[in-house]
């Protein structure tokens, strides 16, 4: 990565403030932040977003990509590989540190809400609530940090334009989409930013109204069909998938590479790693939790940036053989995003702590078995695995869905940001005209076609042998547009 990296420069303090830890501090009022929010425009012309060009010194992304497999389990870094370069947006997700560096150096206001640092189409998702009920939001917190909110906006407008390429849409269509996800964004931030403090934390989306929010009907009946394969995706359900009996007991099936079980060793480590896990929880759900018992783990690979790295699903069975539940254990690495924030020093002493708190900073209602837990000196959050997780597959949207779908997720981001700070002061910059829409309309395209540009170098690369990849592992291109989990 770049060595010369700006650290961005704060306007505004992030989640981990000392400022709100106390109920005697004034708060700043919400006119006062927006016009600090407006004043901004001056320093950066709302115009200057459209930029992109690669500079002259900038890190060759297959450095970058090397980089990032450092540490990483050595024998399934030619699966990662493979996820990457099947299609331009395969490479886009799974390439988080590229970008992270080159919109480091891009200008932006300073305002640094907690953002996603990954907020790529696939990240966005359906899951169940604590109450059952099943709602849709970002669901990938691994690159979670403070940062400012423009990295986000900028990841998700590539993002939409280069899905859009690979779905057969026009530049124009594209363009549309994008537009549509900007206005969404700035329109939902605005309607936040008046509402009263604590009500911000309740604004959330569940399945329904996602349905009765899409406009174009073949968008509403993808999702439809997607919500009613997500609320399949349960424990109970996916026995029969993932397990079979074994010597009077449920075991998970091996899929070799990606399902394999771990050996006695690491077993008893991630056992005891689970048991530490158990005091990060709130009281009523580590009893509920601490009311089943471990028999059985695997490593499981996951998504595409985080293949390489520990992942396991643990198999726990409650007080009868048909009451089970599925953990899943990630490895948590510092974010992409911290060394622009505040360089190389150590800000979080636990990664798996960081995505815990930023995942419950930043959705509306979050699974209430998340915790963090460190095996073997690594890091690793803790979440369910089959808790109604899915996605809207956008290999299956067309391009005058892909709009009103981007003005969802538009939406669902600019609900992420405004929970933790800046909310006033984005919207001020912001305003209510079209003009930083139509600045990330032109940077989208230019982004996008410099995702394609490095996509290709990577397919070089790979013929070159200059990296590793599994030509068995190689999906079709649907892949790229599967959910991380």
């Amino acid at each position: 990565m770049g060595t010369d990296a700006p650290l961005i420069t704060q306007v505004v303090d992030g989640a981990d403030s000392e400022d709100y830890l106390s109920l005697r501090r004034l708060a700043t009022p919400r006119a006062e932040r927006f016009k600090l929010g407006k004043a901004l425009r001056h320093k950066v012309p709302r115009r200057a977003l459209a930029e992109w060009s690669a500079p002259a010194n900038r890190p060759d992304p297959i450095d970058l990509i090397r980089f990032s497999h450092i540490g990483r389990v050595e024998h399934l870094i030619p699966t990662r590989v493979a996820r990457m370069i099947g299609s331009p947006y395969g490479f886009l997700r799974g390439t988080a540190v590229v970008m992270a560096d080159d919109v480091a150096y891009l200008p932006s206001t300073g305002i640094t809400p907690v953002v996603c640092g990954d907020s790529h189409l696939g990240n966005f998702g359906f899951y169940a609530s604590p109450e059952g009920e099943l709602v849709i939001d970002r669901n990938d917190f691994d690159e979670a940090h403070p940062g400012a909110w423009e990295w986000d906006l900028r990841r998700l407008v590539a993002a939409i334009h280069v899905a859009g390429r690979e779905n057969n849409a026009t530049e124009e269509q594209c363009d549309e989409a994008v537009r549509a996800c900007v206005r969404a964004y700035r329109d939902h931030v605005r309607y936040l930013a008046d509402q009263p403090l604590l009500a911000r934390s309740y604004s959330r989306m569940d399945a329904e109204r996602l349905s009765d929010s899409a406009g174009n009907t073949g968008l509403k009946a993808e999702i439809e069909r997607a919500a009613k394969r997500a609320r399949t995706r349960t424990s109970d359900r996916a026995l029969p998938r993932f397990t079979h009996e074994h010597q009077g007991r449920r075991r998970i099936v091996d899929e070799p590479p990606l399902i394999v079980h771990v050996d006695d060793r690491e077993y008893d480590a991630i056992a005891a790693g689970l048991d530490d896990y158990l005091q990060t929880l709130a009281p009523h759900w580590r009893r509920a939790i601490g009311g089943y018992h471990l028999i059985d783990i695997a490593h499981k690979v996951v998504g595409v940036g985080s293949v390489g790295l520990g992942a396991y699903v643990a198999l726990l069975e409650g007080s009868s053989p048909s009451d089970m539940v599925f953990l899943q254990l990630k490895q948590a690495r510092r974010s992409v995003l911290a060394p622009y924030v505040h360089g190389e020093r150590a800000w979080h002493k636990h990664q798996g702590q960081r995505v815990v708190e930023y995942q419950q900073a930043m959705q509306t209602v979050s699974d209430p078995l998340l915790g963090w837990t460190t095996i073997d000196d690594r890091q690793y959050y803790v979440r369910q695995f089959r808790n109604m997780k899915g996605t809207v597959p956008l290999d299956a949207i067309d391009a005058n869905a892909l709009s009103d779908y981007a003005g969802i997720v538009g939406r669902l981001l600019g609900k992420g940001h405004s929970r933790t700070s800046g909310a006033s002061m984005i919207a001020g910059y912001l305003g209510k005209s079209d003009a930083v829409a139509d600045a990330l309309v032109t940077f989208a395209r230019l982004y996008a076609d410099q995702t394609e540009a490095d996509h290709a170098r990577s397919v070089q690369a790979v013929r070159r042998g200059d990296l590793p990849c599994d030509p068995t592992a190689l999906e079709n291109r649907a892949s790229a547009f599967l959910p991380g989990a």
